[in-house]
């Protein structure tokens, strides 16, 4: 499955209403990602411009971010962003596909297409 970040914000609602009666909602998270078929594997508070932060695995984009709406469907969460997470080995496997892809690209504004030199004799934009 793959491996997603996302981290947001609490509304002054939630953080008002969470200081009044404080909860571990790494459970909540947790129920409502099995629900939606995907799993939380980790539940953070953190500083700075987010709030919290999870980490969760699922089999799919669509999967993760209905887990995600339901969550912010309450209300009391804003700003949310989700990143797709790659694995050291997923991530060798990428740059080397990558890498074979970068023989049949031309790049904007290159002479080269495709590994190959084109000489036309003239410069983009001389007629």
């Amino acid at each position: 499955m793959t491996i997603y970040i996302s981290q947001g914000r609490y509304t002054a609602a939630a953080i008002k209403g969470m200081s009044a009666k404080p909860e571990d909602r790494s459970e909540a998270v947790a129920e409502l990602f099995e629900a939606a078929g995907a799993r939380l594997i980790s539940w953070y508070l953190t500083l700075g411009p987010y709030d919290w932060l999870i980490i969760a695995e699922a089999p799919d984009e669509p999967t993760m971010i209905s887990a995600v709406l339901a969550a912010a469907a309450g209300g009391s969460l804003s700003d949310i962003t989700t990143t797709v997470a790659l694995t050291a080995s997923d991530t060798t496997k990428a740059f080397q596909r990558a890498g074979e892809l970068t023989a049949k690209f031309r790049s904007a504004g290159r002479a080269d297409y495709y590994g190959v030199g084109i000489d036309a004799g003239t410069e983009i934009g001389e007629a």
